[in-house]
């Protein structure tokens, strides 16, 4: 008897290994597939347009499946994502993103969240725009301890008119 593996072991062996190849190739090219649709389902409103008409301009966003309204938009020019936040008084910037944001920091304040009191500074954001919706001179805050998207809060949406059915938000703005 012979040490030497017969031939159909290695080819078995050979068969094996790009069983392995083949499931990693799939597992691989699956989880870039997944993380791009999850991608878009963390923000389903990706390219905010809206409608500009008679005076009012309107913008209608889809919910995530959390129920979030999660959206593109620009600050200062720049793309940002936005989270629709109405219990929030005011539009709160992750200190992140801030100074690429052309924010400065001005005085120190407290800011009341769900996870108690935090250290907040407050800025001014020259322009916001969520579609054809136009914000100017939008008081907010820069937030230390928030991670992810600008919460869109209060100080911007207070002149606007929300309508929610069926897991679209329709904001409407009178210029």
């Amino acid at each position: 008897m012979s040490d030497e593996p017969a031939p159909h072991d290695a080819g078995a062996r050979m068969g094996t290994g790009m069983l392995i190849l083949f499931w990693l190739g799939v597992l691989g090219l699956g989880s870039w597939f997944f993380a791009d649709v999850l991608g878009i389902r963390g923000n389903p409103n990706g390219n905010v347009e809206g409608s500009y008409e008679n005076g009012i301009a309107e913008v209608r966003l889809r919910a995530n499946p959390r129920g979030h309204y999660v959206a593109s938009g620009l600050v200062n020019g720049r793309e940002v994502t936005l989270l629709v936040d109405t219990g929030a008084t005011s539009v709160a910037v992750p200190e992140a993103m801030a100074a690429g944001l052309g924010l400065r920091r001005g005085p120190e304040i407290t800011l009341r969240t769900a996870n108690g009191d935090a250290t907040g500074y407050l800025t001014r954001i020259d322009q916001l725009q969520l579609g054809s919706l136009v914000f100017e001179n939008v008081g907010a805050n820069i937030a230390p301890g928030l991670d992810g998207e600008i919460l869109l809060g209060m100080s911007a949406l207070g002149g606007v008119e929300f309508t929610q059915r069926n897991g679209e938000l329709t904001l409407r703005q009178t210029r």
